[in-house]
């Protein structure tokens, strides 16, 4: 595991964002660029299922003198309902975690050609393999679907082939059966990493149902969570700090760590920059874990 130094308090930090290894649309080498660029100092490559893109986002970093942490945002479900539990500082080397992505590289390649035979029956020839050579190296996703019904003319663009095919309810929403949080949490901690709630405010629920979801996180072992998740506004974020508090306090836990990234997947969504958003003042960031693993070394 990496540990930091104290100075990271005044760094620029980015604990969410995507490359092509999954489904964003820079290489590992230019998303580093780009973040060292917008003043980044410390970053998390967190694709999704994979952590195919490290290794290059990581020799980038070295180059440039940026820290690039091992991140995975990783599918999962609570009961029914899917929700993603980023795993950050993990140990690529550990096998529970190897376990844990190739359970979810068969489960995404199984989604995929049922995908591509739904879109087929629909008059979309070719599809699998449209998806594939957008995916390239990295691992299938519905986005890349989106990309092959724009570039076959099927589409104006990616938001109307979510909105016509691959959205909730639509023809390419074929549901999976992703390991239970708790699994999930599991493995990123049997690989020394920390297991973050990723954006909560996403996930559509009622106060009831995010006060449970936290609960359960918590309770699983999680460690921290997002609190902000690319631009939002201030008046969710402190009624989510006030919320994640109080959650804490009935399950007789501390309050969670905070993190912070942009889940930055393309250049020209400015609203999901890399490090276009900042920790308020006053909480406790998830990169004190390391901090400390850093001071207690030394």
């Amino acid at each position: 595991m990496k540990a930091l130094s104290d100075d990271a308090d005044t760094e620029l930090v980015d604990l969410h964002c995507h490359s092509t290894a999954s489904d964003g649309i820079l290489s590992p080498t230019e998303l580093v660029s780009r973040a060292k660029s917008q003043g980044v100092t410390l970053l998390a490559l967190t694709d999704h299922d994979t952590l195919g893109g490290v290794p290059e986002a990581q020799r980038t970093g070295d180059q440039l003198g940026i820290s690039v942490l091992p991140g995975i945002e990783f599918s999962s479900r609570w009961g029914k309902r899917p929700v993603h539990i980023v795993g950050l500082n993990v140990d690529s080397a550990s096998t529970t975690l190897r376990e844990a992505i190739n359970l979810r590289e068969q489960l995404r390649r199984e989604r995929a050609e049922r995908i591509a035979e739904r879109l087929e029956k629909r008059g979309f020839a070719g599809a699998l393999q449209g998806a594939r050579r957008w995916a390239g190296d990295g691992v299938i996703g519905r986005p890349h679907f989106a990309r092959w019904l724009v570039e076959e003319g099927h589409v104006e663009d990616s938001a109307r082939a979510f909105k016509r095919y691959l959205g909730a309810g639509k023809v390419g929403d074929v549901k999976v059966d992703w390991p239970q949080l708790e699994e999930t949490i599991d493995s990123i901690r049997a690989a020394g990493g920390t297991a973050v709630l990723a954006h909560p405010l996403k996930y559509g629920l009622t106060r009831t149902l995010l006060r449970r979801l936290v609960s359960d996180f918590l309770e699983a072992g999680g460690q921290a969570v997002e609190l902000l998740c690319g631009r939002q506004n201030p008046v969710q974020t402190r009624e989510l700090r006030a919320l994640l508090d109080a959650v804490a306090e009935e399950c007789g836990r501390p309050a969670p760590l905070f993190s912070v990234g942009s889940d930055f997947h393309q250049p020209d969504q400015p609203w999901r920059e890399l490090g276009c958003v900042r920790l308020p003042e006053g909480v406790e960031p998830v990169w004190k874990l390391w901090q400390t693993s850093a001071n207690n070394t030394g």
